[in-house]
């Protein structure tokens, strides 16, 4: 009986790989697009950041502005309050007085009392 031998030429190659289809984008287009999306929300942080910084530099020199105005009507306040109990304290008594030992001017402090306690 005759022996079995390989064709000739040989027996085809055998695959042991499994032949899957990429899924996806490849590693290196992942990585670039990632780094553009990363870039982009720190170039947009930055923006804001900027923006609140400039917006606090704003709000701050308003104020600074402010003081002097806000100063000259609380001034207006005290001279108005002042003149009132000057005419009331001589309507009452008659005469004017003094609590203080000198005539330098004390700038007087208003404390706003509640009209009930709660407790």
């Amino acid at each position: 009986m005759p022996q079995d031998l390989p064709p000739s030429g040989g027996y085809g190659p055998v695959q042991y790989k499994r032949n899957l289809p990429a899924r996806g984008f490849r590693p290196a287009v992942m990585l670039f697009g990632v780094a553009g999306i990363v870039t982009y929300g720190f170039w947009t942080l930055g923006k804001g950041i900027r923006e609140h910084n400039e917006l606090a530099r704003e709000k701050l020199w308003s104020r600074i502005h402010l003081i002097p105005l806000l100063t000259a009507e609380e001034d207006r306040d005290l001279a108005r309050r002042h003149y009132a109990d000057l005419a009331r304290e001589r309507k009452l008594l008659g005469s004017e007085t003094s609590a203080y030992n000198s005539d330098r001017y004390v700038r007087p402090t208003f404390a706003i009392a509640p009209n009930s306690v709660t407790k």
